[in-house]
């Protein structure tokens, strides 16, 4: 893992290649990446309430049998196929890439995940978001997004008193864009907080071409300003705008 800091204006840019922390059930696989492991010397696996960002595949015919959360926000990004989910509170919800879903976990919630024989192979995105009280009530969303622009980022979460079509229980929004080869976006930020990012496919330059990060790399902006992104591909990115220093509780199911 490269954890050299390079910097571009006042912000700070760590970078990682593709995470070698996997763990394989058969048919469901899972890639974990860590954004506190970016920074030197940081002692949390984690960063501030985003503690943990998870590459999923789900082969077709595939049933994940129901099981519990405790304690996080658990979001759904599914950017192509689809991951089908049924609770115990009787939800049978269809989440593709024209929805996204948080499973606001808090003192318990109990779901199954499936792909049908005839659905396409999955991968997505499950992220994993620490709530900043313990035990809140239990609760799910499940929402259509707005439509896509190129070369343009879309907001997809944000806190709850934020304008984002869903909602967590920390300082976290989430975004994603498609980039096209050639063009270029600033990375989402906001005063006093950082932003993680992740690229889902393709290839980017971060900076003034000085980061370069290619499929599943990831890179964490510290000291956040205005940091251009260029796709040398045609690119999916994802990115979170975190606040540091927003209070959260580490007892999560998974998202610990």
């Amino acid at each position: 893992m490269d954890n050299s800091p390079s910097s571009q204006a006042q912000s700070h840019i760590h970078t990682a290649p593709r995470t070698e922390i996997s763990q394989y059930q058969g048919k469901f696989r899972m890639h974990f990446n860590f954004p506190g492991r970016l920074v030197p010397g940081h002692d949390d696996h984690g960063y501030g309430p985003l503690a943990t960002v998870v590459e999923s595949f789900m082969d077709p015919g595939t049933l994940i049998r129901m099981h519990q959360h405790r304690n996080e926000e658990i979001i759904s990004w599914v950017p192509d196929g689809v991951m089908r989910h049924d609770d115990r509170q009787g939800n049978e919800l269809v989440t593709d890439s024209d929805h996204v879903m948080v499973m606001n976990a808090g003192s318990g919630f109990w779901h199954a995940e499936e792909t049908l024989a005839e659905d396409p192979p999955l991968r997505m995105l499950q992220i994993f978001v620490r709530p900043h009280s313990l035990d809140l009530d239990p609760d799910i969303q499940h929402e259509p997004i707005p439509d896509a622009n190129p070369n343009e980022w879309r907001t997809l979460f944000g806190p709850e008193d934020g304008d984002a079509p869903l909602h967590v229980r920390n300082d976290v929004y989430f975004y994603d864009c498609r980039l096209d080869a050639g063009a270029t976006v600033s990375l989402p930020s906001r005063p006093g907080w950082d932003t993680y990012f992740y690229v889902f496919d393709g290839a980017v330059t971060a900076g003034e071409g000085e980061a370069e990060l290619g499929y599943t790399e990831s890179g964490l902006v510290t000291d956040a300003g205005d940091v251009p992104v260029t796709a040398t591909d045609d690119s999916t990115l994802v990115a979170f705008s975190i606040n540091p220093d927003a209070p959260i509780t580490r007892q999560g199911t998974i998202g610990r």
